[in-house]
C-alpha cells in the first residue's frame, strides 16, 4: 500500500445505518437480473495489433521506480519491478483479463475444477504437457509441493510475507499421471484460484536458505515467455531475453529491459531515448500531447509553451536594452539571464521535438484513493463522528477534479472491496448514504457536538506533527487548491464552485508543492491536460523540464507562510456588537489574497523597469475604493522616488504589498472584520466538553502528491460547512506512511488500496477487527483505520469458505456495506494511469486490470513500400 504505489498482490494487499442492529443492505446480485459487477469505469489503452503486423525482435526499455530488491515475489519487500519480472518469467496459473476477473491460463493449466468437496475439498490441476523448466524439467506436483511447504506458515524458518490460502491446504499430490496435480483442503477455500500465481520451480521453494536468498538477486530456473539474463545494479536495469525453451507462442520482443528512472527524471529519459514505455504524470503527459499538437509547425517555429513562452517583443526589447545599458552590474546580470534562458528554451525545443515520438496511453489503475479515519481515539472514536464525515463529502466532486482534466470518466467508487467490472463489484455506497449537510450536522449534534459551546484554551502536541511536518490551518490550505475566486470565501462547494474547479488539480503522481498563488495553476498539472497550451499550465511545464526553479521557490515560499494567509469572518466581533450577522458570527478560514500579492510582484517588476507611471494607473483602476489618504501618500513616495531610484521603490513596494496583506485589507479578499459567513457555513465552532471540533489531516509533501494534497484541500472545506476544522499537517513522502499512516498518527489521511481479484482472502487483514496483542498493543494487521467490527469478520469466514462463487459474491457484498456503514474510510474514486509509449509500440500502455501479455508486445513494422516496376 502507498500513496504514490501500489504493491503487488504476491505480497499483499501495499474501509444507510445501523438500526437496532440490523443494517439496510443495498439489493445484491441475485434480486435482480442485472449483474451489479456491470463493466470497467475505463478501458485499457494499449494499441492493439496482430502478431502479424509487429516486427520479430527489437529491445523495449520500460521504466520502473526502482530495481527490484528481491525477485522472489513472496518476500515482504517485493514491489511492482518483481511482480513484472515473475509475469514474464515465471508460470501463473491464472491470470486478470481487462476486467480484473481470473481466467486460466492455457499455457501451463489445461483444467482446474473442485473435484470433491466432502469430507474435503480437492481441486484438480491438469497441466500443459509441454510446460517444463528452462533447465528441461517438467512442471509438476513436486513444484506445487514445495511452494505449499514453503507459504504454509508452519515453518517460520522460511521469510514470508504472507500464506494466504496455501495454510488451508492439508496435502498436495501427484494425480493419475505427472500431469495431474491433487490439492487437498483441510477447510473449504473460495479463493483456490489465487494459489500458485506465479509459481517458483521447487529450486528456490524447497529449503529455507534457498527461498530467503536464492531468489533475490537471481533466478536459474524459469519458465516463461522471457528468462532473466542479468540484474546490473549499478546500471540500474534488469534484462530479460527469449526462453529458448518456451513451447507458447514466440515473444516479439528480443530482449525486454526494466531500467530504473525516477518520476521526476522520466521526461528526460523519453526525450533522451531511454526509455520506450512509462509511466508518467499528468505535466509529463501534457507536454506529450503539446509535442504532438506541434508536430505539423516545423522544427524552426517557436514554441507557444515552454520557458521562452512568456516573452513577448516588449520584455525582449526591454531585456536587450538592459544587457547593452551603461549600467554594468544590470547588464552582466541580465546577459547572464538570457543565455540560461536562451540554454532553457533551446533544450525544452529539442525535448518537445523529441517527444513527438511518443504518445500518451490513460486508462484507471486498479487501485483506488480512499479518505482514513483514525477511530482509535479522539472525535473519530464514536461511529457518529465518522459518518458526519462520510456525509459531508461530496465524492462525485472529488473525482471530478482529479479525472476529468485527463479526460478519464470521473465516477466514485462504491465498493471497498472491488471496483467496476470485477466479479464482486456493486456500489454498496447506500448503505452510509451520500452527501447531506443536514445529515451530518445531525449526526454532530446527537454525538453531543454542539456549536457556540466554550472552548478552553489548552496546549497539547498533534499526533500528526513529527519531524518535517508543516501544520496549516485548512483555510490557507483551501486557498491553494480553490478554483474559485478568492472574493467567494466561504468555498461553499455550489454547482457553480465545482465546475469551476474540475480543470485545477492533477493526478497523484503530478504537480508541485502546491501554494502557487493563481487559481489556474494552484492545484497541479492536471488543468495543463485540458488546457490548450495556456500560458500558466505551460510555463508551468517549462519549470520542470528547464531547471527553472523560480516558480517553485516562491511555491514553497508562500506555502510556509502559516497563519498569514487565514482569517477568520466573525471571530472579531464583540459580544453586543449590532453589526449585521453579529448575533450569528460564524468562524469561516478564508483563503489569503494571493491574486493580490502577485499583483504587487508583478508592480516590483514594472518599477524596475521605469514603467512605474503605467503600473500606477492599473493599480488605481483596480482599487477605486482607495482612500484619498493612501494616493496622497502614494504619490509622495512617486515624487521622492525618481525613475532612477529602483531600491527605494522596491522597499516602498514591499511595504504596501505588506500593507496590502492585511486582514480584510484586500477589496474583494476578505469581508470586513465582523462580517458574517455566508449561509452555507456552519453555524459556528463546534466543541465538547470544553474541547473544539478539529482534527489532523495527515498529507505528503512531495511533487508527486499534488493531487492528493489538492482533494485534501476541498475535503477540508466540505467538513468546514458542518462545523469540523482541520488542521493539515505535511509529511515528507518517505514518511507520510510508516511514521503517520502505519502508526496511527493522523485523524484524516488520503492512501490508496489496490483492488484484488480474490477481496475475501486480501481485504480481510484490511478490514477486520483489531484485537490487542500479548504485549498490550493493538494488532491492526493493515487496517491502519483501527475501525472494524465482528459482523465484518463473520461475513469474511463466511465468503472465504462458500464453494459457490455467487453465494460467495453476496457475502463479499454485505461484508462492503457493513464497512459502509461503519464509516472507517470512504472510497474515493479510481486513481488514473497515464504511460507514454512510442507511437509504433503494440500491446503494450495503460493495461487497467488485465496482466500484460509479455509475449505478444513488440513494434509495428514498417510500412511496406510498393515496388517501382519499369515501364515496357
Amino acid at each position: 500500500m502507498s500513496h504514490d504505489g501500489v504493491g503487488p498482490r504476491a505480497v499483499m494487499r501495499s474501509v444507510a445505518f445501523l438500526t437496532a442492529g440490523v443494517l439496510a443492505v443495498p439489493a445484491l446480485a441475485g434480486c435482480s437480473e442485472k449483474d451489479p459487477a456491470g463493466k470497467p469505469t475505463a478501458g485499457q489503452e494499449i494499441a492493439p495489433a496482430e502478431r502479424g503486423l509487429i516486427a520479430d525482435g527489437g529491445t523495449l526499455r520500460w521504466a520502473v521506480d526502482a530495481l527490484p530488491e528481491t525477485l522472489n515475489a513472496f518476500q515482504a519487500d517485493a514491489d511492482a519491478g518483481t511482480s513484472k519480472v515473475a509475469s514474464a518469467v515465471l508460470p501463473s496459473m491464472y491470470r486478470l483479463d481487462a476486467n480484473g476477473r481470473p481466467q486460466r491460463n492455457p499455457d501451463y493449466l489445461e483444467s482446474a475444477k473442485i473435484v470433491d468437496r466432502e469430507p474435503r475439498q480437492v481441486v484438480l490441476y491438469k497441466l500443459n504437457q509441454q510446460a517444463v523448466w528452462s533447465d528441461g524439467r517438467e512442471i509438476g506436483a513436486a513444484d506445487f509441493a514445495a511452494q505449499w511447504r514453503a507459504l504454509s506458515g508452519k515453518d517460520s524458518a522460511y521469510w514470508t510475507a504472507r500464506n494466504a490460502g496455501y495454510d488451508r491446504i492439508e496435502k498436495i499430490e501427484r494425480g493419475a499421471d505427472d500431469l495431474e496435480v491433487r490439492v487437498t483442503f483441510s477447510k473449504p477455500y473460495a479463493d483456490w484460484q489465487s494459489l500458485f500465481s506465479p509459481l517458483y520451480p521447487k529450486d528456490v521453494m524447497g529449503t529455507p536458505d534457498s527461498f530467503n536468498d536464492g531468489a533475490r538477486r537471481k533466478l536459474k530456473v524459469t519458465a516463461g515467455p522471457f528468462a532473466l539474463d542479468t540484474v546490473d545494479k549499478d546500471s540500474g536495469e534488469v534484462r530479460l531475453k527469449r526462453n529458448p525453451r518456451w513451447w507458447g507462442r514466440p515473444a516479439k520482443l528480443s530482449e525486454l529491459v526494466l531500467r530504473a528512472v525516477p518520476r521526476d527524471k522520466r521526461t528526460a529519459a523519453l526525450a533522451e531515448g531511454k526509455v520506450d514505455l512509462a509511466e508518467i504524470d499528468s505535466a509529463e503527459a501534457h507536454r506529450i500531447t503539446l509535442a504532438a499538437r506541434d508536430k505539423g509547425k516545423g522544427n524552426g517555429a517557436p514554441l507557444a509553451h515552454g520557458p521562452g513562452a512568456a516573452l513577448t517583443p516588449g520584455t525582449s526589447l526591454r531585456s536587450w536594452a538592459i544587457a547593452h545599458g551603461s549600467d554594468e552590474e544590470a547588464a552582466d546580470e541580465e546577459i547572464l539571464a538570457r543565455k540560461k534562458r536562451g540554454k532553457a528554451v533551446a533544450k525544452y525545443a529539442d525535448e518537445q521535438s523529441a517527444l513527438r515520438g511518443f504518445e500518451v496511453r490513460k486508462s484507471l489503475e486498479p487501485a483506488f484513493t480512499q479518505l482514513a479515519l483514525n477511530g482509535e481515539e479522539g472525535p473519530l472514536a464514536d461511529e457518529r463522528v465518522r459518518r458526519a464525515v462520510a456525509r459531508a463529502l461530496d465524492r462525485e466532486e472529488l473525482a471530478r477534479v482529479v479525472l476529468r482534466p485527463l479526460g478519464l470518466p470521473a465516477e466514485p467508487v462504491g465498493s471497498h472491496l472491488a471496483l467496476s467490472g470485477q466479479h464482486a463489484y456493486a456500489d454498496n455506497s447506500g448503505a452510509l448514504g451520500g452527501q447531506d449537510t443536514k445529515e451530518a450536522q445531525a449526526l454532530l449534534a446527537d454525538a453531543g457536538w454542539v456549536s457556540g459551546g466554550p472552548v478552553k484554551e489548552e496546549q497539547k502536541e498533534k499526533k500528526a506533527a513529527g519531524a518535517g511536518a508543516s501544520k496549516e490551518p485548512a483555510g490557507s490550505e483551501a486557498s491553494e487548491a480553490s478554483g474559485t475566486p478568492t472574493e467567494s470565501g466561504s468555498g461553499s462547494g455550489s454547482e457553480s464552485d465545482s465546475d469551476s474547479d474540475e480543470g485545477s488539480t492533477g493526478s497523484e503522481d503530478s504537480g508541485s508543492s502546491g501554494s502557487s498563488g493563481s487559481s489556474s495553476s494552484s492545484d497541479g498539472s492536471e488543468s495543463s491536460s485540458s488546457s490548450d497550451g495556456s500560458t500558466d499550465s505551460d510555463s508551468s511545464d517549462s519549470s520542470d523540464s528547464s531547471g527553472n526553479s523560480d516558480s517553485s521557490s516562491s511555491s514553497d515560499s508562500s506555502d510556509s507562510s502559516g497563519d498569514d494567509g487565514t482569517y477568520i469572518v466573525g471571530e472579531d466581533g464583540k459580544p453586543g456588537d449590532d453589526k449585521p450577522g453579529a448575533d450569528r458570527a460564524p468562524a469561516l478560514l478564508v483563503p489569503a489574497p494571493l491574486a493580490e500579492l502577485q499583483r504587487v510582484a508583478l508592480l516590483d517588476q514594472a518599477y524596475v523597469l521605469g514603467v512605474r507611471g503605467q503600473a500606477e494607473k492599473a493599480k488605481k483602476a483596480k482599487k477605486p475604493q482607495a482612500g484619498k489618504k493612501q494616493r496622497a501618500e502614494t504619490d509622495t513616495k512617486q515624487k521622492m522616488d525618481g525613475p532612477g531610484t529602483s531600491g527605494k521603490v522596491e522597499k516602498n513596494l514591499a511595504r504596501e504589498g505588506k500593507s496590502q496583506l492585511q486582514h480584510g485589507s484586500a477589496p474583494g479578499a476578505y469581508a470586513p472584520k465582523g462580517t458574517a459567513a455566508p449561509g452555507q457555513a456552519a453555524a459556528g465552532p463546534l466543541a465538547k466538553n470544553g474541547k473544539p471540533l478539529s482534527l489532523r489531516f495527515v498529507l505528503p509533501s512531495g511533487p508527486g502528491s499534488q493531487s492528493l494534497r489538492a482533494v485534501g484541500e476541498r475535503i477540508a472545506r466540505m467538513l468546514e460547512r458542518i462545523g469540523i476544522r482541520t488542521e493539515i499537517s505535511k509529511v515528507a513522502d518517505e514518511s507520510y506512511f510508516k511514521d503517520h499512516i502505519a502508526s496511527g498518527q493522523y485523524d484524516l489521511a488520503l492512501y490508496s488500496w489496490p483492488a484484488s481479484a480474490f477481496p475475501a482472502t486480501d481485504a480481510r487483514p484490511i478490514y477486520s477487527k483489531p484485537v490487542p496483542a500479548s504485549d498490550g498493543s493493538l494488532n491492526v494487521e493493515q487496517n491502519y483505520t483501527r475501525v472494524g467490527t465482528d459482523q465484518v469478520d463473520q461475513l469474511f469466514d463466511q465468503a472465504i469458505a462458500e464453494l459457490d462463487p455467487g453465494e460467495s459474491r453476496s457475502l463479499v457484498r454485505k461484508a462492503d456495506a457493513r464497512i459502509w456503514a461503519a464509516a472507517g474510510s470512504i472510497p474515493l474514486y479510481q486513481r488514473p494511469q497515464l504511460t507514454a509509449a512510442r507511437t509504433n509500440l503494440a500491446n503494450a500502455g495503460a493495461f487497467g486490470f488485465q496482466t500484460p501479455l509479455y509475449e505478444d508486445m513488440g513494434f509495428l513494422k514498417k510500412p511496406t513500400k510498393p515496388q517501382v516496376r519499369p515501364s515496357s
